[in-house]
């Protein structure tokens, strides 16, 4: 194991303006990491630096991250991670003080980024009410093993929101960027917290207490799909009845009680009108049917399409929330 798992070269006290930290969580992704890593070197937006947490790589991953650190000097650091899997990853990368920037990427070890993935992101960003938390997300193309296309993410036409984020995560986690606001928020996440992904969480964080999510349909991120991925694209009927399988064999419920227990810490943080919400939900999940549904309306969740909606109400009705 290389003598870098340690911060080299520690950020100063203040962020750089504009600077992006880019979020690195690895683990055994020795094979495609390369590719991504130089995706990000080749971005058109160059104030950037490469934060990476390994979460205890058994493969060549660790000496690919040495070699670009050799390369990279100070713009990439190296951390030990906590070993508890990718979103407790990220979310110590939330957590850590000595690394200072105006935005946060998120990036998976395994895909590609456009080009303009983060002059998109910024520009997006940048244009927010200062001191106000911001999230920008996108569509992603879908690549095979070998970074050849086989289609794209569904396309969101709904806007974001709360109402939306309690049951749905609308993007991949490989595509979202923060801003200084957005992390603050986030890093005040408990560590005993269970967050199922961090990317639904910070959805629901930055919408629920009233900040903007940018949702950007054209796509930044080369999603890499192969049999080590953790989270499905979605795309194909089989990985869409297994989401269906999720709802109806109590996945998706162990999953809200999961958010929403999470939730609780943030009480504070949440829009009244939102906090009015999360309560109507959990009204809902502990009530009998008639109860159950009038909540649940009261509520106003949904998810993104008419077919998923649908699916939902049977979900409250058979008490799968």
């Amino acid at each position: 194991m290389p003598d870098s798992l340690s911060v080299v070269d520690a950020a100063g006290d203040r962020p750089s303006a504009g600077r992006v930290a880019i979020l690195l969580s690895t683990y055994n992704g020795a094979q495609y990491l390369k590719a991504q890593l130089e995706s990000l070197i080749e971005q058109v937006y160059q104030n950037w630096e490469i934060h990476a947490s390994d979460d205890g790589s058994s493969d060549g991953t660790l000496e690919i991250l040495e070699c670009y650190r050799q390369r990279l000097g100070g713009r990439l650091r190296i951390y030990q991670g906590p070993g508890e899997g990718f979103a407790a990853n990220f979310l110590s990368l939330i957590r850590r003080k000595e690394i200072q920037a105006s935005y946060f990427a998120f990036c998976d070890q395994d895909d590609i980024w456009s080009k303009d993935k983060l002059s998109s992101a910024v520009s997006c960003l940048e244009k927010s009410k200062e001191g106000l938390s911001a999230l920008y997300c996108s569509r992603t193309r879908l690549v095979d093993e070998c970074g050849v296309e086989i289609g794209y993410s569904a396309v969101f036409s709904v806007r974001p929101c709360f109402e939306n984020a309690l049951v749905q995560s609308i993007a991949g986690g490989n595509t979202m960027v923060l801003n200084e606001s957005a992390r603050c928020l986030i890093a005040k996440t408990p560590v005993a917290s269970v967050i199922i992904s961090h990317d639904w969480w910070a959805y629901l964080l930055v919408s629920g207490s009233g900040g903007n999510v940018h949702y950007d349909p054209v796509p930044q991120v080369d999603y890499r799909q192969h049999s080590n991925n953790l989270m499905g694209s979605n795309r194909r009927l089989s990985e869409r009845l297994l989401r269906l399988k999720k709802i109806f064999d109590g996945t998706f419920q162990i999953w809200n009680t999961a958010n929403l227990t999470a939730l609780e810490h943030f009480r504070q943080d949440l829009q009244m009108e939102h906090l009015k919400r999360v309560d109507m939900f959990q009204k809902a999940r502990r009530s009998a049917l008639l109860m159950r549904l009038f909540c649940f309306k009261r509520a106003g969740i949904f998810r993104q399409s008419t077919a998923e909606n649908v699916i939902l109400v049977a979900a409250a009705v058979v008490n799968r929330l």
